[in-house]
């Protein structure tokens, strides 16, 4: 049995192509949208793809299900709780899928969505037990999936917690404990809470270290997994619903559109937003006047979803070179809307000095200066719920940057501001989005929570 593990670190997302050698078929499992690494290395080992396994309806990313089977003709798979609008099979708990010497089964773990699955792979026809099971949203490494996204309409946490309960201790803790565990995501997700750094277990570690799998009550369970989870970015509500969907097709050959400052601004005046996509020191510096800045260095995708609606137009103002990784990374979350680039940027911006602005970013020791002499500073924390309990700065307001955008009304526009975050590129992020939303005075903090507390020793 073949099993690749496809990690994409700015999504904090694993899918997989598990193929038999024998019969030379393949499976992929919860794939991303641009689909050329699984189709080429399914070529280069000999593999024809037959089927495309979802795990759930990703809220977190646009899966590759209908760009894989287009490609390849294969056929997509989900669990039966699946409300697809395309042509997909439908699998009930305990369905095989045989691939030849390697058999796949589906079990039923409702929980993270309703529909939720996770697949054990068998690597003969006569292994009694598993050699791994790819567990989606259900487990992660040292964490499960959380019950309280929206994306699941008409189902509230509690009684999607209590289905994981169940799901977990009377499906996947029954696995062997030698069972491979892999997961859809790692750390970084807000898919859960706690994930880990690796990408891939055992049960018998995860008995043993993953805090929701130690013996407690239904109800302890439910607590403790929808306590202190991250806020939910903008798009996942989008993405869930769109995973249902038939939809256009990723064509990611397509090179991203050059433009000049005169088509540049042609879209902006038609209703493009402007994301500059390099890193927040540089944007600092200097960059075009209404401008929203995620850096292609972080978590771009999943920022960018959370400060601009998923049908805007887009144009980007990136490095040279980082264009087309830029527009494939938004594509990955269903922003197809990008317009184009504008062709040489530093040149733009010397050449009209009179649309260019520069970032305020305050040192810790300026930022406690402000506090202490600027009465009316608005001060805004824009970590997520579960790192507020490392620690504050007093007296901030708490908005995660994943939902900043529908709580604008909750801050003064004409109040000095402040913004902070863990490390600094989020609140370069922040503070961009204010600005372009009549907040004049606005500043964000160097180096974030992380700068503060380590001054403070």
């Amino acid at each position: 049995m073949i099993v690749s593990q496809y990690y994409l670190e700015c999504l904090s997302h694993a899918s997989y192509l598990v193929g038999d050698e024998t019969s030379g078929t393949a499976v992929v499992i919860d794939p991303r949208r641009d689909i050329a690494e699984y189709v080429a290395d399914a070529d280069r080992l000999g593999l024809r793809i037959t089927h495309v396994i979802e795990t759930h309806l990703h809220a977190d990313f646009l899966s590759g299900h209908l760009e894989l089977a287009a490609a390849t003709g294969a056929q997509i798979v989900f669990g039966e709780a699946a409300p697809v609008e395309f042509a997909a099979t439908k699998l009930p708990d305990g369905a095989w899928i045989d691939l030849g010497h390697v058999r796949l089964q589906i079990l039923a773990t409702p929980g993270h969505t309703p529909e939720s699955i996770c697949i054990t792979a068998y690597d003969s026809p006569d292994a009694k037990e598993p050699e791994c099971v790819f567990t989606g949203d259900t487990l992660f490494i040292g964490d499960v999936g959380r019950p309280d996204l929206l994306a699941s309409v008409g189902h509230t946490a509690e009684d999607l917690g209590r289905m994981l309960y169940r799901s977990l201790r009377e499906k996947v803790m029954l696995l062997p404990d030698a069972t491979k565990v892999y997961p859809a995501h790692g750390a970084g997700s807000a898919c859960g809470k706690n994930l880990s750094t690796e990408t891939m277990s055992t049960m018998r570690e995860q008995r043993a270290l993953n805090y929701a799998l130690q013996p407690m009550s239904e109800d302890d369970f439910v607590a403790m997994v929808t306590e202190g989870q991250p806020a939910a970015p903008g798009y996942f509500v989008y993405d869930a619903i769109t995973n249902r969907k038939e939809r256009a097709l990723l064509d990611e050959s397509q090179p991203a559109r050059a433009l000049s400052l005169l088509e540049f601004d042609t879209a902006v005046a038609e209703g493009a937003v402007v994301i500059d996509t390099r890193p927040a020191m540089d944007f600092a510096a200097g960059h075009l006047l209404g401008s929203l800045n995620v850096g292609l260095d972080g978590r771009f995708a999943e920022y960018a979803g959370s400060l601009v609606r998923p049908d805007s137009p887009m144009v980007l103002v990136c490095e040279p070179g980082a264009e087309q990784e830029a527009v494939i990374r938004l594509a990955r979350i269903g922003f197809d809307g990008v317009v184009g680039y504008l062709s040489d940027p530093l040149a733009a911006m010397a050449e009209n000095p009179e649309r260019v602005e520069r970032s305020s970013r305050l040192t810790v020791d300026q930022l406690r200066e402000a506090l202490n002499t600027t009465p009316d500073l608005q001060l805004v924390d824009i970590r997520n719920p579960g790192e507020l309990a490392i620690g504050v700065i007093e007296p901030a307001v708490a908005l995660p940057l994943g939902t900043l955008t529908s709580h604008l009304d909750e801050l003064d526009p004409t109040r000095p501001t402040v913004v902070y975050c863990a490390g600094g590129y989020r609140s370069s992020a922040g503070a961009s989005l204010l600005r372009t939303h009549g907040f004049d005075d606005v500043s964000d903090l160097l180096g974030g929570y992380a700068a503060w507390e380590a001054l403070a020793h």
